[in-house]
């Protein structure tokens, strides 16, 4: 049986999101989402997760959203900000729009084979997903 290798760690400048004007009420609960995290084999990947409540996003100082991710583990719900998400069962052209822009910005700086994380994310102690622009807010 071969040795596992984990990925290389590939770090990624993504200036798409940090720019992203999203408002809260763009998405409600119950909504399925997913919030870019890297790449799989030339395409962009990330968690796919639904929203449950309005909560207090901590590292931005502005509402945010109580998401679960159901393979989540001991990290099943965690709090984040509306422009970090991207909705998945409806056609939002604002979405579509952003997705398109992340693809444009990040696929460039990233593997074409396999899988690889970008490293713009990060989880705090209180489980809430901030993004590295986003860090030392509000």
């Amino acid at each position: 049986m071969p040795d596992y290798t984990s990925p290389p760690t590939i770090y990624v400048t993504d200036t798409a999101t940090p720019q992203r004007g999203m408002s809260h009420e763009h998405f409600a609960p119950g909504d399925r989402v997913v919030v870019i995290c890297g790449s799989a084999d030339g395409d962009l990947a990330g968690e796919e997760m639904r929203i449950v409540a309005p909560s207090w996003h901590l590292p931005t100082g502005e509402d945010g959203w109580r998401l679960r991710n159901p393979q989540g583990g001991k990290h099943t719900f965690i709090t984040a900000h509306a422009r970090y998400l991207i909705h998945l069962e409806r056609r939002c052209p604002d979405c579509a729009g952003f997705l398109r822009q992340l693809a444009t910005t990040l696929l460039p700086q990233l593997p074409k084979k396999g899988v690889a994380q970008g490293h713009w994310y990060q989880l705090t102690a209180l489980d809430q997903l901030v993004h590295i622009s986003d860090l030392g807010k509000p």
